[in-house]
């Protein structure tokens, strides 16, 4: 554990300096350390965190706040992430006691968007729809995806636009009801919707 006023001891050989990857997407963070040989909690940001499963190599940033145990980015290679209770728990190589892994405590976790798994079939990562451009049946343009929203039982795309020269938003249902089609390729949602809606 460091010890107020002295200099964290460097992170293990295991644990190297790298540069974050230009498909990187930020997909949760280290909570504290778990047990005693090294295990320690992620808190993801996606309630399916597949990306986090399926990628062994995580890249890490320190928090903004708090003490940081490392500058820049380091490659973390992960040996195992699992679920446990109501979150995740992983190992990785370099992180072999309580100590190294509560250095990490509050540490960004990137993930290579090309790592994460392929969606079936009409699933969409919600960081893909980001920034699509949103039209209705007629053509109409209808703003931009700015952002998604879980309300329990569906997703809402708020679409931001311009209104009288004012920044204004609405909110789609992510739902087949109202989605026709997303193209992925040409950055287009179109909907069945109104922009009097």
């Amino acid at each position: 554990m460091a010890v107020p006023g002295l200099p964290a001891a460097p992170l293990p050989p295991d644990i190297e300096p790298a540069d974050l990857p230009a498909d990187a997407i930020e997909v949760g963070r280290i909570a504290d350390a778990w047990g005693i040989k090294g295990w320690f909690k992620v808190l993801p940001h996606s309630a399916d965190p597949q990306a986090l499963f399926s990628s062994k190599r995580w890249y890490l940033q320190p928090s903004d706040r708090g003490p940081r145990a490392f500058a820049g980015t380091v490659l973390l290679r992960v040996r195992e992430a699992k679920e446990h209770a109501d979150t995740i728990v992983a190992r990785a190589d370099g992180v072999e006691d309580r100590d190294t892994a509560e250095r990490l405590r509050g540490c960004r976790i990137f993930i290579p968007r090309s790592s994460f798994p392929t969606a079936a079939e009409d699933e969409y990562y919600w960081v893909d729809l980001i920034g699509l451009a949103v039209v209705n049946r007629e053509g109409e343009a209808l703003g931009t995806v700015r952002e998604l929203l879980s309300t329990g039982p569906q997703t809402v795309l708020v679409v931001a636009y311009e209104q009288n020269g004012q920044a204004a938003e609405r909110m789609i249902p992510f739902v087949a009801a109202y989605v026709d089609a997303v193209d992925l390729p040409g950055r287009r949602i179109t909907v069945d919707w109104q922009p009097d809606y």
